[in-house]
């Protein structure tokens, strides 16, 4: 290690001067028809919410299917996130409800609607990772995330859209459509799962599934207003999630609170035979952390340990970002928790790193799309040409650009100079992540530099928008877990926008994530984070 961590110190308990440009929720709440403060209560699993309403037979899956087609036929226009919506969600609630009738079990997750990225396959669905040369494929079976997702009861009421292959920050790159922040539709919804985040944050699902190779589902869980959980690498199967960089991408869980989150990925989590990454740890059982708040004692999180990242409200932070932030350490404080600042050394290399390493993984994992292997086929005279116009067209820019930066770095006379020196970074990162977590339960962040900003405002200035992944890049090159949730507005939009708090765990704890983050949720004043500029359907 570079240098060993600076001694902590511990925050002030009194209030943070409120930085210009930030308001907190309450402040916001006071202007705003959306957020009062004063009578939201706190957010309800829609999963738990929908299994009750179920087995009571207060409602059938067939009227909540309904209600969900209804509500993205109606958003849809706006909104833009869904590639396709499934044929077959109708059908699917039918037999549940026929099951319910015959008085046989239902699973978990049976009549949750549930969104799904375009990149994680689902059979007889088209999945093209918003990629031309992916148009119209079908695959011939479901991701192992999905199919247990199935097996529970669940149904997949569309595949959502992203930047290509998962390469990009704002859905810009995607080769069919850009999908719009519901808070702002003016503004970019963060990527690359914006689809899957925009879905949840409008309640076009309950839930969905996301893929997060460096914070493509805590950025836009962020943007969204959403709650985004990113596992340990290895908690959840990667068969059937097409690769961009094989030893950082997960796939991940969007949900409107961190039960939902917590139980969809509980869902999906296990060991499977046809992932060699998968890990066999035994997988919690997270729903025993979501206490309601009558259980709650006056200090519900005494004594857990949290660890404020200094070097992430540096400079390059919005000054909303950075209040809201240090507002949630001092709420976190107010429920028990011992906050103190600790210091990564090796944080700012994690950036140029993880480009290094994800463009060169991404670089060999998308050779096989070729026209011959895989991929649409141009037809051609020769077969160097075949491979030239089947890429040419089927790629998109940024795709093609991070093809070349990783082929480049891959190359004979530069790989020591790039990939390896990358690869020994990672090594400093993952040593201090272990050496500030051995001294705290949590470390928390911003989720990113900014609030969601405008569409077409960093299409054109690739390392402005390379930059914003600052927050979140080094936790995927540590393969640790972590989870981004709500914790304030700034001015900007109709109403405010969004600003996420990310909170990091060790490998495989994300228990403790989802307990804190629960308390943290059901306790911070005037939590209903609806967007204000969709109707509502009932």
């Amino acid at each position: 290690m570079l240098s060993t961590l600076q001694p902590p110190r511990s925050l002030t308990l009194l209030p943070f001067r409120r930085l210009h440009g930030s308001k907190t929720i309450a402040s916001l709440a006071s202007s705003s028809p959306t957020l009062d403060a004063s009578s939201v209560s706190p957010p309800q699993s829609q999963i738990l919410t929908t299994r009750r309403s179920l087995l009571s037979g207060e409602t059938t899956a067939s009227e909540i299917a309904k209600s969900y087609l209804s509500r993205i036929r109606l958003t849809e226009p706006q909104l833009k996130c869904f590639l396709h919506v499934s044929e077959n969600v109708l059908k699917e609630a039918q037999e549940i409800d026929q099951r319910i009738s015959r008085g046989e079990e239902v699973g978990p997750l049976a009549g949750v609607v549930i969104g799904v990225k375009d990149n994680i396959c689902t059979e007889g669905m088209p999945s093209t990772a918003a990629s031309r040369i992916l148009e119209h494929y079908r695959p011939p079976f479901d991701a192992t995330a999905v199919k247990k997702i199935k097996e529970m009861g669940g149904i997949v009421v569309g595949k959502t859209n992203m930047d290509e292959f998962g390469m990009g920050s704002t859905t810009e790159a995607s080769a069919f459509q850009v999908t719009a922040n519901p808070w702002d539709l003016t503004r970019v919804p963060g990527g690359s799962s914006g689809g899957s985040a925009a879905a949840v944050a409008a309640n076009q699902c309950m839930v969905s599934l996301g893929s997060d190779t460096g914070g493509s589902v805590r950025q836009p869980a962020s943007f969204c207003g959403v709650v985004g959980l990113k596992p340990t690498y290895g908690r959840v199967s990667r068969f059937g999630l097409m690769a961009y960089a094989s030893s950082l991408d997960v796939i991940g869980c969007f949900g409107s609170t961190v039960a939902d989150a917590g139980m969809l990925l509980h869902a999906v989590s296990g060991y499977d035979r046809f992932d060699s990454t998968s890990s066999k740890q035994d997988v919690p059982e997270f729903e025993s952390q979501f206490l309601s708040m009558d259980s709650f004692e006056s200090k519900p999180l005494k004594g857990v340990r949290v660890g404020l990242i200094r070097e992430t409200l540096e400079e390059g932070v919005d000054s909303g970002v950075r209040s809201a932030t240090q507002e949630a350490a001092s709420h976190l404080e107010a429920l028990g928790c011992l906050v103190t600042e600790v210091s990564l050394p090796s944080f700012s290399l994690g950036l140029p790193a993880y480009y290094v390493i994800a463009s060169s993984e991404s670089s060999s994992n998308l050779s096989r799309y070729d026209g011959v292997r895989y991929g649409n086929q141009v037809m051609a005279d020769e077969l160097n040409k075949l491979y030239d116009c089947s890429r040419g067209q089927g790629f998109g820019g940024e795709v093609k650009m991070r093809i070349l930066m990783g082929t480049y770095a891959l190359s004979a006379g530069y790989y020591d100079a790039y990939y390896k020196r990358a690869q020994q970074v990672r090594t400093l990162i993952r040593k201090d992540f272990k050496a500030a977590l051995d001294h705290n339960d949590i470390l928390i962040s911003p989720a990113a530099p900014s609030a969601a900003y405008k569409i077409g405002e960093k299409k054109d200035d690739p390392l402005a928008m390379y930059a914003g992944d600052i927050m979140t890049v080094n936790v995927n090159l540590a393969g640790l877990p972590a989870i981004v949730l709500p914790c304030g507005l700034v001015e900007g939009g109709p109403s405010g926008l969004p600003v996420g708090l990310q909170m990091i765990g060790a490998a495989f704890d994300e228990e403790t994530l989802l307990k804190v983050g629960h308390i943290f949720e059901q306790t911070l004043n005037g939590s209903g984070f609806v967007p204000p500029t969709l109707p509502n359907v009932a």
